[in-house]
Order: C-alpha cells, then sequence, then structure tokens
C-alpha cells in the first residue's frame, strides 16, 4: 500500500460523499433542532452504505458479474424514484405548512441507499484488489463519507434555523435535484 493508494481512496471518498452530504444538509434543514447524537447516527448510516456498497460491488464482480452489469442499468432510476419521493414528501408538507417531521430511521435507510447505491460499480474499480485492500478501501471511503455528512448535517442545521419556515421546501428540493442528478449522471 502506497501514499497513491490512500490518496486515490479519500479522493474517491470525498466524490462519493457528495449525493450523502447535499441529503445531510437537507436533513438538517429539516430538522434545525436535532441533537448531536442524531446527526452523528445519520452520518454513521451515510458513512455505513458508503462502505457497504463498493464492497457489495466487489463481490458481485468476484461471483455474479453478469447479474451485477443487468442490475447497474437501473441504480440511476432507483436512486431518482427513492429521492423525489422523499423530496415530494417534504415539498408537500412545506408547502402545506405542517411543522417539519423528524427524520426517522426508515426515510434515513432509504436516504443511504438512494446516495450510496451508485457507489456499487466502485466495486468494478476495486475488483483488482484483493479483499483486504478493497476493504481498507471501502472504510476509507466510509471515513471521509461520515465527517463529511456530519459537516453536511451541521450546516443544514445552522442555515435551517434561520430559514426554519421555508427548509422543509428547500430540503425537498435539494432531494429532488440529487435524485435528477444522480439520474443523469447514470443514464447519459
Amino acid at each position: 500500500m502506497s501514499a497513491v493508494f490512500y490518496i486515490n481512496a479519500v479522493l474517491l471518498g470525498v466524490g462519493l460523499a457528495m449525493d450523502a452530504f447535499s441529503v445531510s444538509v437537507a436533513n438538517g434543514l429539516n430538522e434545525p433542532d436535532m441533537t448531536r447524537r442524531k446527526a452523528l447516527g445519520s452520518a454513521a448510516v451515510f458513512g455505513g452504505f458508503q462502505t457497504l456498497m463498493p464492497l457489495i460491488g466487489w463481490l458481485c464482480v468476484h461471483t455474479l458479474f453478469e447479474a451485477f452489469e443487468s442490475f447497474r442499468r437501473y441504480i440511476p432510476w432507483i436512486a431518482l424514484a427513492l429521492l423525489l419521493f422523499i423530496g415530494g414528501k417534504m415539498i408537500y408538507e412545506g408547502l402545506r405548512g405542517r411543522a417539519a417531521e423528524s427524520v426517522g430511521a426508515g426515510t434515513l435507510l432509504v436516504q443511504g441507499v438512494a446516495t450510496s447505491i451508485d457507489a456499487l460499480s466502485v466495486g468494478l474499480t476495486i475488483a483488482g484488489l484483493d479483499f483486504g485492500f478493497a476493504l481498507i478501501e471501502a472504510l476509507i471511503i466510509g471515513a471521509v463519507t461520515f465527517g463529511i455528512c456530519f459537516g453536511g448535517v451541521w450546516l443544514g442545521k445552522k442555515v435551517g434555523s434561520v430559514v426554519s419556515d421555508k427548509a422543509s421546501v428547500i430540503g425537498g428540493a435539494i432531494l429532488i435535484a440529487i435524485g435528477i442528478e444522480i439520474f443523469l449522471k447514470g443514464v447519459l
């Protein structure tokens, strides 16, 4: 393992974490009174999924390559559908004047899957590594994602306390924009 290996892993983590960062900001906007413990838990979910998905991709490449390849074309569609649903619900509730709902465990898990499903493709890029190196790379990606997402929740909370009456609408719009971005990136 060289310094280049670690630098590449960190840079890959930063690139993969951007969607999860944006969702974390939206969650902080939606829930400006989120506790530190919940913010850490939220970041841990995103970091966990960003760790797990490349390893699943690596495993698929080493065992079920053909099945993984046929599934790959549906990834952008799945992410789009999940984020449109969650974002649309947030916008609807924000426009109806309902108080912002706390981000529940189910919603957080759906967000984690939606923002990390593209990381399955990283399994293709790390397929040449043995499992030990693939695990180290995935753990670095997860740790980077954790830090970035915790910062995203904090940023969203700060902004959310200023724009609290529109935070749910803004957060929902961000989620929809992320879904569209993932979709366009995946089909173009």
